[in-house]
C-alpha cells in the first residue's frame, strides 16, 4: 500500500533513500502484470533466507514510500507481508501466513493507493477493524488487533496474497482508464 504524502520517506540528497549494503531493493510488479494475480503459497519454514527476503522487502517498501508490501508484489509468491504505518517509519511488522480471524461488520470507504499501481488512488470499502493471526520473522505466532490505517493496510496487503489488486474493487470503466494511464506512463518513461 502506498503511504499518504505526509508519511513520505526522507530521500536524502539524491532523491532515493539509503539502502543498507547488505539489503537489496527488489523490483515491484506493476498492474496489470499477470503475476500480481498469483495466489501466494504458505511459508513452510521461517529461516535465514526468509528473513533476508523480509529485510529486502522492508527496504524496498521504505524506498518506494510505501506502508505495506506483499511478497506477491515483488514476484515471490509466499504468504508474507511487511507493514510499517508508523509516522517515523520505525515500527516494521512482519506477517507470515496471515489469517484474518475476525473482521468488524462496520465498514468505511477509504482512499487507497498501491505500490503496484503507481499514481492511482481511489476509494475501497473495508472493515474498520480486524484481528489477524500470523507468525513474525522469528516464527512466533501472534495475534494482532488492528483498526484505522493498520486495519486497512492489512486487508489491502492480504488481498495481494489472494492475487487481488485494489483496483479490482473499482468499476470496469475505472480499471480500463487506469490501465490506459499506466501504459501511457510506461511509454513516456521509455522515451526519456
Amino acid at each position: 500500500m502506498l503511504a499518504p504524502a505526509s508519511m513520505a520517506p526522507d530521500l536524502g540528497d539524491n532523491g532515493r533513500s539509503f539502502a543498507s549494503p547488505d539489503m537489496a531493493l527488489l523490483p515491484i510488479l506493476v498492474y496489470p502484470d499477470p503475476r500480481l494475480h498469483t495466489v501466494a503459497q504458505p511459508v513452510a519454514q521461517v529461516d535465514d533466507a526468509l528473513r533476508r527476503l523480509v529485510a529486502d522487502m522492508l527496504e524496498t517498501m521504505y524506498d518506494a514510500g510505501g506502508i505495506g508490501l506483499a511478497a506477491t508484489q515483488v514476484d515471490h509468491h509466499l504468504r508474507l507481508v511487511v507493514i510499517d504505518v508508523s509516522e517515523d517509519r520505525d515500527q516494521p511488522m512482519t506477517l507470515i501466513n496471515p489469517e484474518i480471524v475476525w473482521a468488524s461488520e462496520s465498514k468505511k470507504l477509504n482512499e487507497e493507493g498501491c505500490l503496484s499501481v503507481p499514481g492511482i488512488y481511489d476509494g475501497v470499502e473495508r472493515s474498520t477493524a480486524v484481528k489477524v493471526r500470523a507468525q513474525d520473522d522469528q516464527g512466533q505466532e501472534r495475534v494482532i488487533e488492528a483498526d484505522g490505517l493498520l486495519a486497512v493496510c492489512i486487508q489491502h496487503e492480504m488481498d495481494h496474497l489472494k492475487g487481488k489488486v485494489f483496483v479490482e474493487y473499482l468499476s470496469l470503466l475505472k480499471r480500463t482508464r487506469i490501465q490506459t494511464k499506466l501504459a501511457k506512463a510506461r511509454r513516456e518513461a521509455l522515451r526519456t
